[in-house]
């Protein structure tokens, strides 16, 4: 009897024990399925992370290349400032052209007035002394080929004469230093001229002196 009971005694040890290994068998197999779903759900979570901060990305992206595109095509009225603005400066350039090129001209056609003005009083003692001698003396043809040469020369650096006797009397050409009553000329007219007068150019750099008929 002591030894069937010892018996049972040892079976029953080892059906425990063999319940317990399966009972921790179960647990590890829960554990590690848990730990699976955890691991799988973590990737899950990370992927649509992943791909959610893509999309707000290329939305980013999206949005800054409409604004670009937008900054970049200027709107109808102000394209219109622009070109009148263009516009604008492109006639002022042309006007400062022109100027430009006028001053230019000027100072090449003017830049010898003042010794023309101081030659014109050389001119007018030539014209005096001829006119105070005979004409039959010798050295008044020498004195009158040497008058015509300087006056060549003058024509040639631009001067004219102003044509004053018996033209309409003109305060833009002549100088009325005296009127008087004349037969032979019309009321306005010059009747005398008294110095001569010169342009330069196109430019009067002395007026003629003169007599005006009442």
């Amino acid at each position: 009897m002591d030894k069937e009971i010892k018996k049972d005694i040892a079976n029953e040890e080892i059906k425990e024990e063999t319940e317990n290994e399966c009972s921790g068998s179960d647990k590890e197999e829960c554990s590690c399925g848990a730990d699976n779903n955890e691991e799988t759900n973590t990737n899950c979570g990370a992927e649509s992370n992943d791909k959610s901060g893509s999309e707000k990305a290329e939305n980013v992206e999206n949005e800054e290349a409409e604004s670009d595109a937008e900054i970049d095509e200027p709107a109808p009225e102000e394209q219109e400032c622009e070109s009148e603005r263009y516009m604008r400066l492109m006639a002022d350039f042309q006007n400062y052209k022109r100027r430009s090129e006028k001053e230019r001209s000027d100072i090449y056609s003017f830049a010898n007035e003042k010794i023309v003005s101081e030659l014109l009083a050389v001119a007018d003692n030539f014209e005096r002394a001829l006119a105070s001698v005979d004409k039959n003396e010798s050295f008044v043809k020498g004195m009158e080929m040497i008058f015509n040469q300087l006056i060549g020369v003058m024509t040639k650096a631009g001067v004219e004469e102003i044509k004053a006797l018996g033209e309409d009397f003109d305060p833009n050409f002549h100088n009325a230093v005296m009127a008087e009553e004349s037969s032979e000329y019309e009321s306005g007219k010059v009747t005398e001229v008294l110095q001569k007068g010169y342009i330069l150019n196109g430019k009067v750099i002395r007026p003629s002196m003169v007599k005006v008929a009442n």
